[in-house]
């Protein structure tokens, strides 16, 4: 091959103007293969079989008329399997010790991993699965959670809790308060594509397939769990069929990689739907105590928010609902305490906006509530209360735009026509009510690296291990390439998804574009330096790679936020108790937008989340069995197109100074603030407060005949 010169073509500005996903024509056609698609040689197929009981240990596994059963090649479980070692701290800290459930015999809650039957095919898999028999010695379990039941308590570390003030006597002397309680149900993340991993062993390294949310992550554990030289496991994960907090580590990689182990050759461990309700994480339920107190005009004297959730009995994981208001309202006095009880359930993890999602309803409810007793709009008290620094750190705001997106939001959703009064619309049998509420979720970013190339035919390659899991990332980080190149989107490739790349920050946090987007623009910027215009590039091409961590660790302390605000309008039956969601809106003020479309998308699907979670989503656990009841998408009820009838989603605009793009972040804060506009919307509409999600038909006629009583 000869050298070729290079040139570059000036871009017009990608980021800021829409455009389709370039993956989108193969993800449509079927093109795109996701983890449990690729084909192997010689594949084999593992099934869990999950434990019936919520406490106690493993007697007996009665393998031998199983091995026995057509096609199948291998039992594993705590008797065989290949040992592994999980104690390490890892990208996000310790591991959950469900990746050593096959280390010993103790049973921690139901669904609990007790042996993976191996075999030719999936089905023969899941017959031998199905069939197998287990003993066990079951002891008394405990599932029930309450506020305050005893065993709870305030853990250890940073954001656990915060005390600014003498909270008792500001709520002493404030003219009006508000002390109530609220309640957020166990909610599940419901991926479409299941958790899928293929594990083989390839000339002495091994070589994962996966649906996951950081490769590097996922890369990194493993090499830990199975004491490996990182440089031996590779993992990669092009396309990823949503996540939400959900996958990282989990048990079916650690499968994978213990049957290939044992059978040397390729295993592949897919998850069922009901499997994940036990085994990928989901979110706390919540209880809330929130106290406000404020003089006659509206300013709060006083705010108190204590927040409890629950763990497992094997690994600690805490909904930080009381996060939430820290960065919101100024007070006098700023109090906010994190909880949890540990039961025999299954562990808890991040779900879309930990934290934020229920502390949000809990605050912006109560915030609702003292507005109807200062006599104020909603939106006034919360224009009343804007603080000018941070209410708990006093550290100033890298941008601050909540009352923009108010203003936008109440002019675009004709908030100056509504009757503050509630119970007074009505159409025919159904009374109509309008809501609103704040959004905020922290602006994060961590280090990366990643590598840009310019070919010899004029193209250029970017590779950094990130995940593309349904966000249009892949999308946006040609957008941002192309600018950093002063180039058109056409002439570049980029390549994510395995851990070969090197080091890079996970998708979730609302972090992953703004973390991938800084090392892309270092890397682009260096490779400019070193391209000489009209010199030549040789056949290998020319490449630059970047390390964002001395950067980001050089960024000044601040307080940094993505802020919205959220209208919703509903119906509510008063014959039936159906709530009807007729319209919603959410402005964001979300630092720059890379890709208009693919961001609009993001947004319109938190607030569809926010909806499902005001209305729909609750997962019911058995007291008795301990296991949850209806554990599928038959039984756990899920916003669908019909409940969705017109949602709006758009910005202010507001980057961030700090950043290289201007990137904050769209990927979770549409979900935050949804639900409490949900519910602020249906008081409105009935004149009763509900406190407890999901609000269901039965609930608003039980509260309905209450309050007529």
């Amino acid at each position: 091959m000869t050298a070729t010169t290079t040139t570059t073509t000036a871009a017009t500005g990608a980021v800021g103007t829409a455009h389709t996903r370039i993956e989108g024509r193969d993800k449509v056609t079927g093109a795109a293969r996701y983890a449990g698609e690729i084909p192997f040689t010689d594949l084999a197929h593992g099934w869990l079989a999950l434990s019936t009981i919520a406490r106690g240990r493993i007697r007996s596994i009665d393998s031998a008329a199983v091995l026995a059963m057509p096609g199948v090649l291998a039992v594993l479980h705590h008797g065989n399997a290949p040992r592994v070692d999980a104690d390490y701290v890892g990208m996000l800290g310790r591991p959950d010790p469900i990746v050593e459930a096959f280390q010993h015999d103790r049973v921690p809650f139901v669904g609990w991993p007790v042996a993976l039957v191996v075999a030719e095919t999936p089905e023969q898999a899941r017959e031998a699965a199905e069939a197998l028999v287990v003993h066990y010695d079951q002891e008394p379990h405990d599932v029930e959670f309450s506020a305050g039941r005893p065993g709870t308590y305030t853990p250890d570390g940073d954001g656990m809790r915060t005390e600014k003030g003498d909270l008792e006597s500001r709520l002493a002397a404030s003219t009006h308060v508000v002390d109530a309680e609220y309640s957020t149900p166990e909610e599940h993340h419901s991926s479409m594509e299941p958790h899928a991993a293929t594990a083989r062993w390839d000339n002495g390294r091994l070589d994962i397939v996966d649906s996951n949310q950081g490769s590097t992550w996922v890369a990194d554990e493993l090499a830990k769990l199975f004491s490996l030289d990182p440089a031996s496991v590779r993992v990669r994960s092009e396309h990823v069929g949503g996540a939400f907090g959900s996958k990282g580590l989990r048990i079916h990689q650690v499968f994978a990689v213990m049957a290939a182990t044992a059978l040397d050759r390729p295993v592949r461990v897919v998850m069922t739907r009901r499997q994940m309700f036990s085994l990928v994480g989901y979110r706390s339920p919540t209880t809330q105590r929130v106290r406000l107190g404020a003089e006659p005009d509206g300013r709060l004297l006083a705010f108190d928010h204590q927040a409890q959730s629950l763990s497992s009995t094997v690994h600690e994981f805490v909904e930080e609902s009381a996060g939430f208001g820290r960065s919101m309202y100024a007070a006098d006095a700023h109090h906010t305490v994190n909880r949890v009880v540990r039961l025999d359930v299954p562990t808890p993890t991040w779900v879309r906006a930990p934290g934020e999602a229920p502390g949000s309803f809990a605050v912006e409810s109560a915030l609702d509530e003292l507005a109807e007793k200062c006599g104020l709009d909603p939106i006034a008290l919360r224009t009343r209360n804007e603080p000018d620094v941070g209410p708990v750190s006093g550290l100033p705001f890298s941008s601050r735009n909540l009352l923009a997106c108010f203003d936008e939001g109440a002019r675009r959703f004709g908030w100056a026509d509504r009757d503050p009064r509630p119970g007074l619309r009505r159409e025919g049998r159904w009374l109509l009510g309008t809501g609103t509420a704040a959004a905020t979720f922290p602006v994060l970013v961590a280090p990366s690296t990643a590598s840009v190339t310019a070919e010899a035919d004029g193209t250029y390659t970017v590779r950094i291990t990130a995940a593309d899991i349904g966000t249009g990332a892949r999308t946006a980080l040609t957008l941002i390439a192309a600018d950093a190149l002063e180039v058109t989107t056409d002439r570049v490739r980029v390549h994510i998804g395995d851990s070969d790349f090197g080091p890079a920050m996970i998708a979730g946090g609302s972090m992953g574009t703004r973390s991938w987007g800084w090392a892309i623009t270092l890397a682009a910027r260096e490779l400019r330096e070193k391209l000489v215009p009209g010199g030549d590039i040789p056949p290998e091409g020319i490449t630059a790679r970047s390390d964002t961590s001395e950067a980001i660790g050089a960024l000044s302390q601040k307080e940094r936020h993505a802020f919205g605000a959220q209208f919703a309008e509903v119906a509510v039956d008063v014959t039936t108790g159906e709530v009807r969601v007729r319209r919603m809106l959410g402005i964001f003020a979300a630092g720059r937008i890379v890709n208009p479309l693919t961001a609009r998308s993001q947004l319109i699907g938190g607030m569809t989340w926010g909806l499902s979670m005001a209305l729909h989503e609750e997962a019911v656990r058995d007291a008795a069995s301990g296991g949850l009841v209806g554990p599928d998408l038959a039984g756990y009820h899920i916003a669908t197109h019909a409940d969705v009838p017109h949602v709006e989603a758009d910005w202010v605009a507001d980057p961030d100074a700090d950043d290289p793009v201007g990137i904050k972040g769209v990927g979770e804060i549409g979900i935050v603030g949804a639900a409490a506009a949900v519910a602020n919307a249906v008081w409105h509409a009935t004149g009763v407060r509900h406190r407890s999600l999901p609000i269901r038909p039965d609930r608003v006629l039980l509260a309905g005949t209450a309050a007529r009583a």
